[in-house]
């Protein structure tokens, strides 16, 4: 099991690769042994076919889209799996999906958009949470294509092994090596030496929704800024906010919040520029030509990038356009692509986002899988070379969390190599709900494609979105208590003793530490020297720095 490994994804190959683990728990994964194992579903018709002395697993004639082929399966409760297939279709290009028919009802693995011609990884996942027989099948709403398949990999984890290999990949991914020298005045090394070090803020950018509420609310403040790097304001920047009226704009919040959240040092994500949902966009605009829609969102671009560029680390250019196509409809299937260069048109640096829900916490909706997210950033990109690359903004309202699709999604988008934020993460109302929050927060932390995560829990009189972290007096809730602790475990410190030689060593958190330094030699009881840690690269062997403390 290992984060990433999406060399593979998003490729199209000659010959599909070995099954992963060796086909863990599946009967017969390269179809070497006939179809044993293996029986029709959806009253498709199979066969195994050869090409180049590879074998591979064929769904014809099928007239339902879940036609396909079959294999009974045992799964266990509370295991997480990693699954993955070569897929293949008969012609031109359509998206197949994995699915498990199971007691508790069917889970949807992961979808991939296959081609003919050429083998493409279906990488997905699944968590139990009943033990019970279960059928992987494959779909397709495609009935007109073939679905060949071959390399099927099913491998199951328990929560001990999962949780070890994220500590594994914090290790790798947000820590480096550190080795620390003490010397005397005379350059002579100190041996018995007491060094102390402490990260001054947390590094990792993590954070947090804010409102109105937070200006005049001293309490609510020292809440929030002692915690959180990052924000994303919950209705200030947007259009709805913005423009009430047609020509009437007020950035009264907005101009508000970004003054304080520049006090504070907390960086803003520019969420959001247009909403390709009418029901979230100005009730003014919706009966309008399309020739004044087109008018309209071209002003609107223009007054918000203008008045905040330089302002935000990101902009949400267009937020929901998997499932929502206002814009699309009203002005044609190039309508997102066409604000994207307008945006970077007026700011050339800022990262621009596309904004989604569903592809992370959901692997039921066809519309915001990870191939379909892929898919319209490819449209988006392709469409001008002014765009440039367009980064991965993924919303993360989970409901029961599955940790094992979660990480297959992020593995497959982190095959396209652009930056991705967790952007307005929550968790709705259970018992369960910190613990599920723990889950979520630590999933993507540990994800080395993840660089930033802000929590939708903007707090309010009338109450949160789906989830608080504080009350009225705030005062943490149990969620807020799961927000301190992984935040101080995301934060480095340490204390040690340097060796004969004068050397200690350790692994620490990127970021900025103050360190003291004592022996009983020195005359001042603690020298304080300040030092700062960077990711090192990561295609080194030797991921480790030098940091010398003179006394």
């Amino acid at each position: 099991m290992k984060f990433g490994g999406e060399s593979l994804l998003l490729l199209c190959l000659a010959n599909p690769h070995k099954p992963q683990y060796g086909g863990g728990i599946i009967r017969n994964p390269e179809l070497n042994q006939g179809l044993k194992g293996w029986s029709t579903f959806g009253g498709a018709k199979i066969e195994r076919r050869e090409s180049g002395g590879n074998h591979f697993i064929v769904a014809h004639s099928r007239n339902q889209t879940y036609g396909s082929f079959s294999q009974k399966l045992y799964l266990q409760k509370d295991k997480l799996y990693t699954f993955s297939a070569w897929i293949q279709v008969s012609g031109g290009n359509a998206a197949v999906a994995a699915v498990f028919k199971t007691s508790d009802g069917f889970k949807h693995a992961g979808a991939i958009f296959a081609e003919s011609g050429c083998w493409s990884m279906l990488k997905g996942g699944l968590t139990m949470k009943s033990s019970g027989p279960a059928d992987l099948f494959f779909e397709s709403k495609n009935t007109k294509v073939e679905i060949w398949v071959d390399s099927i990999s099913l491998q199951p984890f328990i929560q001990e092994q999962w949780k070890s290999h994220q500590d594994q990949s914090i290790e790798k991914t947000r820590k480096t090596k550190v080795r620390i020298q003490a010397i005397d005045a005379r350059g002579n090394p100190l041996p018995g030496a007491t060094v102390q070090a402490r990260q001054q803020k947390l590094s990792f950018p993590f954070g947090n929704a804010m409102n109105k509420y937070i200006l005049d609310n001293p309490a609510h403040q020292n809440w929030f800024t002692s915690r959180f790097t990052a924000t994303a304001f919950e209705d200030a920047l947007k259009w709805y906010t913005n423009e009430p009226s047609p020509g009437k704009e007020d950035y009264s919040d907005a101009d508000a919040l970004f003054q304080f959240s520049e006090q504070n040092q907390i960086a803003v994500r520019g969420h959001n520029i247009l909403w390709d949902d009418p029901k979230y966009l100005p009730g003014w605009l919706l009966s309008l030509s399309p020739s004044q829609i087109r008018s309209d969102a071209d002003k609107r671009i223009n007054s918000v990038v203008q008045r905040y560029i330089g302002k935000v680390n990101s902009w949400d250019v267009v937020n929901e356009n998997l499932h929502t196509s206002f814009f699309e409809d009203k002005l044609g299937p190039n309508a997102s692509a066409v604000f994207f260069q307008e945006t970077r048109q007026l700011d050339k640096t800022t990262p621009l986002f596309m904004n989604e829900y569903n592809t992370l916490e959901n692997g039921g909706d066809p519309l915001s899988t990870p191939a379909k997210y892929i898919q319209k950033l490819r449209d988006i990109q392709s469409f001008s070379p002014d765009i440039g690359s367009v980064g991965i903004g993924l919303q993360g309202h989970f409901h029961t969390p599955d940790l094992a699709y979660m990480r297959s999604s992020l593995d497959t988008l982190a095959a396209a190599k652009l930056p991705i934020w967790i952007t307005e993460l929550d968790v709705a109302s259970s018992p369960d709900q910190a613990s599920y929050l723990e889950q979520v927060l630590s999933e993507a932390h540990a994800h080395p494609a993840v660089v930033g995560i802000v929590m939708w829990a903007a707090w309010k009189p009338e109450g949160c979105f789906r989830m608080c972290l504080t009350d009225g007096q705030f005062k943490n809730l149990a969620t807020g208590d799961v927000v301190d602790k992984l935040i101080s475990q995301w934060t480095g410190r340490f204390v040690g003793m340097t060796n004969a030689d004068g050397f200690l060593e350790t692994s620490l958190f990127h970021g900025d530490y103050e360190v003291s330094i004592s022996h009983p030699t020195l005359k001042n009881s603690s020298l304080i020297h300040g030092f700062k840690v960077a990711p090192t690269d990561h295609m080194s062997q030797e991921k480790e720095m030098l940091v010398t403390l003179s006394a």
